[in-house]
């Protein structure tokens, strides 16, 4: 599985899961040149990149992965996470899809954390 860490992604989430799965390719917005760069430009690097994104912008990152896959464009996925989840927590919950999906199950889809 690839992901990449949206701009405003917690840093010890990050490296939480790269301690936890050390051969894990996650890079951040900031490691490929992304930086302040529109939420659709990050998605479609995304998309190219066939890397699923690591997001706590509820607000506007799930409107525009949306709009690609009503648009018919690729988007590999979306893991949406709350700012205020406890650290731990989120390590674990991440963790678990890691650990659990296939490869490019997640396509398309837009998966909030906590797991339900």
């Amino acid at each position: 599985m690839k992901l990449i860490a949206d701009e405003d992604f917690n840093g010890r989430i990050v490296r939480g899961l790269l301690r936890r799965f050390p051969p894990l390719d996650l890079v951040r917005v900031q490691d490929v040149g992304l930086i302040e760069k529109h939420d659709t430009e990050v998605l479609a690097w995304a998309a190219e990149e066939n890397r699923l994104v690591l997001t706590h912008d509820f607000a506007t990152m799930i409107d525009f992965a949306n709009n690609r896959v009503a648009e018919g464009l690729k988007m590999p996925g979306i893991i949406a996470v709350p700012q205020d989840l406890a650290i731990g927590e989120a390590i674990e919950e991440i963790s678990l899809l890691i650990e659990y999906s296939l490869e490019n199950e997640l396509e398309k889809q837009i998966v909030f954390i906590p797991l339900k």
